[in-house]
């Protein structure tokens, strides 16, 4: 669903609150819609997420154009997309 509503994770693959988002989604976690901002020798940012001025991690953006940076509740998530929570 967030896919659909156009939302996007942007984060880092050493990114300690990354990893505690995506462990917040479980066996979902590979259905997020996650761009990777790190390069592989963790030295540097990839060119779309400069060119998107991300800054910190993990950073949402939702299609409405906000943002949101750090670890977000499955609830906030639902909010600002209209996703169902789980049951």
């Amino acid at each position: 669903c967030l896919g659909e509503k156009k939302a996007m994770f942007y984060g880092a693959f050493w990114c300690s609150h990354c990893q505690d988002q995506k462990k917040a989604f479980g066996s979902a976690a590979s259905l997020l819609p996650y761009v990777e901002c790190s390069t592989p020798d963790s030295r540097g940012t990839t060119a779309e997420c400069k060119e998107k001025g991300i800054q910190g991690y993990p950073t949402w953006e939702f299609a409405d154009g906000s943002r949101e940076t750090g670890k977000l509740s499955l609830e906030r998530l639902s909010e600002k997309t209209a996703c169902p929570l789980p049951s």
